[in-house]
């Protein structure tokens, strides 16, 4: 295992400010993705779009570990939020990551992983400590940083960090019907995404730490799809760049 720390995100958006902050970074591609090394706040880093859902996310952090060999992978991106009290522009760190569209029953429990005999794969503590003041720091700096039309359309005038449970799924979350059902099937689940758990898995395969960090972009319910565009742009981008440096500087 290498010096390298892997920084990892679904979308453009949600990398592009870490980018930015990376003036040495060179583009190296394998397996249809584009990788960026580099350096930030000390450290030698990758960064890699994974794509959107599981397979994808997998996918990609295989390659990277396998091309790359980092010593830690931090995924930084949206999530909807599901727990009553995360709201948006509030920011989960993920201690644990369950499937919640895993179901192998009757052979196995559901959301039990075959051949793992459990549900959950954990965070690593000392990455989830870092990004948990991290996230602090960012939600105390960036409402000042927008304008107040900005505050006002999304809310963002107290956010918070939350942490605990982070739940991943092959479908994007927009209806409250199907945020309800998720609440109550996994009432300790903070929010919901199509990656973590993925990469939580891949990560607990080839034994390298992991975590990751959420901003919430929408409640997960019949708005979601119109939040999401424009938080990306106003909101989301901004807080990946500052919490990914707050999170090496304390490496």
């Amino acid at each position: 295992m290498g010096q390298t720390i892997a920084i990892i995100s679904a979308l453009h958006e949600e990398l592009v400010e870490v980018l930015d902050l990376m003036p040495d970074e060179q583009r190296h591609h394998a397996a249809a993705r584009q990788f960026w090394r580099g350096h930030l706040a000390g450290h030698e880093v990758v960064a890699v779009l994974s794509g959107i859902g599981k397979v994808a996310a997998a996918t990609t952090a295989a390659v990277l570990i396998e091309r790359f060999g980092p010593r830690a992978v931090i995924f930084t991106g949206v999530a909807g939020g599901i727990a009553p009290g995360v709201a948006v522009g509030d920011i989960v760190v993920g201690h644990s990551f369950l499937q919640h569209d895993m179901d192998a029953s009757p052979l196995f429990p559901r959301h039990e992983m075959p051949g793992y005999g459990r549900s959950r794969f954990a965070a690593d503590q000392t990455l989830a400590q870092a990004l948990q003041q991290a996230a602090s720091e960012a939600v105390a700096w960036l409402p000042g940083r927008l304008d107040a039309a900005t505050r006002a359309s999304f809310g963002l005038h107290a956010p918070r960090v939350h942490a605990g449970k982070i739940i991943t799924g092959d479908r994007f979350v927009a209806t409250a019907a199907e945020s309800a059902a998720l609440r109550a099937e996994l009432d300790e689940a903070l929010a919901v995404d199509m990656e973590s758990a993925a990469v939580a898995q891949v990560c607990h395969d080839f034994g390298v730490p992991f975590g990751a960090v959420r901003t919430i972009s929408d409640r997960a319910d019949d708005s979601a799809h119109v939040d999401f565009p424009a938080f990306l742009r106003q909101v989301a981008r901004h807080y990946s760049g500052r919490i990914v440096q707050g999170v090496l500087s304390r490496l």
